[in-house]
């Protein structure tokens, strides 16, 4: 007998998550039929998406995501014991999967991790995987940007946030990114190679953006929502482009109706903008694609990763929470 520790959603989140809103059960897992694997967790993800996504679900459910997870017995062909695998199995230690389909149609079925050449297996949930593709394709393909644009980019220091730059600076673009502390802007600026970071909490933004880019913003990838976004929408140019990416600044907040951003609909008009919001799941059929070009670019350089890492599925909850706090530079992970 098999039995896998998970965390359930004991309460429904009331703004913030709190630890009191988690609990860890343990379940008894079948037996493995034909074409399934049993994977033993050895990384999980924490992102700030799974706020929003657990209010689809009843309270008892186990929390959503991706883990990197070890075979540890195959009736599938194409896995054997041994083999490293991302999975949308959630938070949970042990998961019996179909090694052929994928629990929800946003994500892909359980897939081996590629050959990284040397690189950690923990950038499979991060710089080399549905993280770098969502900063990746929902950079490039939506914004299409040009060599001598102005790019923003709003929760620049975080997994996607602080890809996108990079990239954007690759395509030979002038990059200014907004975060929230004076330690992420020093890092954004000196480690990343961003033109120009402000800390949102003390430079406003629309004056930030009249110091930095007098010319006016061409591309923004937006992260956060709220007056932020209003902000920068109202500094763009003519035929501007915004890639629409989350919304983290109102997550923890339940009443929607409470929150109050300046009217977009002005510069929209006048400024004949694009607004794209995209799931990352689009680019399913390129998530190869993907993860080739942006691991070319990590080995040559081009591309810096730096991951946040808490020890202890126990600990998961904690992490997830100071996720949403902005508490992480880059990619959030928790080690098994």
């Amino acid at each position: 007998m098999v039995k896998t520790k998970k965390f359930v959603m004991a309460k429904r989140f009331v703004n913030e998550p709190k630890l009191d809103d988690f609990a860890i059960v343990e379940e008894e897992l079948s037996p493995l039929s034909d074409r399934e694997i049993l994977c033993e967790a050895q990384w999980w993800s924490v992102d700030p998406y799974m706020r929003p996504a657990m209010e689809r679900y009843p309270e008892g459910s186990t929390m959503v995501g991706l883990q990197i997870a070890k075979v540890l017995e195959s009736k599938h062909p194409s896995f054997k014991v041994g083999d490293h695998v991302v999975g949308f199995f959630g938070w949970q230690t042990l998961t019996v999967a179909n090694g052929d389909k994928a629990p929800i149609s946003t994500h892909l079925p359980p897939y081996k991790i590629p050959d990284f050449e040397g690189l950690p297996l923990s950038l499979a949930l991060g710089v080399l995987g549905r993280t770098g593709n969502s900063a990746l394709f929902g950079f490039v393909d939506l914004c299409k940007p040009k060599a001598g644009e102005v790019v923003v980019v709003s929760g620049a220091a975080g997994a996607v946030g602080s890809q996108v730059g990079q990239i954007a600076k690759i395509l030979g673009c002038k990059v200014i990114g907004f975060a929230g502390s004076d330690e992420k802007v020093k890092w954004l600026k000196e480690e990343l190679g961003f033109d120009e970071a402000f800390n949102y909490k003390t430079k406003q933004v629309s004056e930030a953006l009249k110091e930095a880019a007098p010319e006016g913003v061409d591309c923004y990838f937006d992260n956060v929502g709220g007056e932020i976004s209003s902000d920068v929408i109202y500094q763009m140019n003519t035929f501007g482009r915004v890639s629409v990416c989350g919304s983290i600044s109102s997550y923890n907040i339940d009443d929607k109706h409470t929150i109050k951003a300046s009217i977009l609909q002005p510069p929209v008009v006048s400024k004949q903008l694009r607004i794209e919001g995209f799931i990352v799941a689009r680019w399913l059929d390129r998530f190869p694609e993907g993860i080739k070009q942006n691991l070319e670019w990590v080995k040559q350089g081009k591309i810096k990763y730096q991951e946040t890492v808490t020890e202890g599925f126990e600990n998961m909850p904690q992490a997830f929470i100071g996720t949403l706090r902005g508490a992480n530079f880059g990619k959030s992970i928790v080690k098994a």
